[in-house]
């Protein structure tokens, strides 16, 4: 189904504001280049917009930019945030990972409490599959392991975590670009998960 647009007019009248503010967020990149969209209409070139994802956004400049400059909304809603390093404590309070799993996984890791985009996203999907009870602690230390290992592999767009069960014996596994994977009929999938989705669940809630 096509994503709903908005027109620029309707967008400034409904959000209430104008066309200076909504160029200026543009410019400092709070609204990304692709979502101005340009089409043809009987009056001739208009812009539009995705109108969920501008309106999203737009509430959420509006609410932070009490406490944060628009450099540093610029630095929260970039697409990089490859140098972002949280604490244990905020992740937490962000609702990325609940206190148990935190503590589990440092345990298991024995690493800092201070977390880079990497170890995020390992403790994002942890606490996600050992909270669904899709995975037990076992198999969670083994994805944890797969995760690690392959860190570098995680940025490709279409990686996906998979889990499978034969026999009561777990394995796991990283798809790159997978259109399909078959399997024997004793192999049971427990899990398939895309982790550039994780990615994006992780980025809304550091927003």
């Amino acid at each position: 189904m096509s994503e709903e647009l908005i027109s620029k007019k309707d967008l400034l009248e409904f959000a209430g504001i104008s066309y200076g503010q909504l160029y200026r967020w543009k410019r400092k990149d709070l609204i990304p280049e692709d979502w101005f969209i340009r089409k043809s209409t009987f009056t001739g070139q208009e812009t539009f917009f995705p109108k969920e994802k501008i309106l999203e956004r737009i509430n959420k400049i509006q609410t932070m930019k009490e406490n944060l400059s628009l450099d540093e909304l610029a630095d929260m809603f970039s697409p990089n945030i490859s140098d972002l390093q949280l604490g244990k404590d905020e992740l937490v309070k962000r609702n990325i990972v609940s206190s148990a799993v935190m503590d589990f996984y440092l345990e298991n890791e024995k690493g800092s409490p201070t977390f880079t985009i990497t170890r995020m996203l390992e403790v994002y999907v942890l606490e996600k599959l050992l909270q669904s009870g899709e995975i037990n602690q076992d198999e969670g230390k083994m994805m944890l392991q797969v995760l690690k290992e392959h860190a570098a592999l995680i940025k490709q767009k279409s990686c996906e975590l998979v889990i499978t069960r034969k026999l009561g014996v777990s394995s796991c596994l990283l798809l790159i670009n997978a259109e399909a994977m078959h399997m024997d009929l004793g192999t049971k999938m427990v899990v398939q998960l895309s982790l550039m989705s994780c990615m994006e669940e992780i980025k809304a809630k550091l927003l």
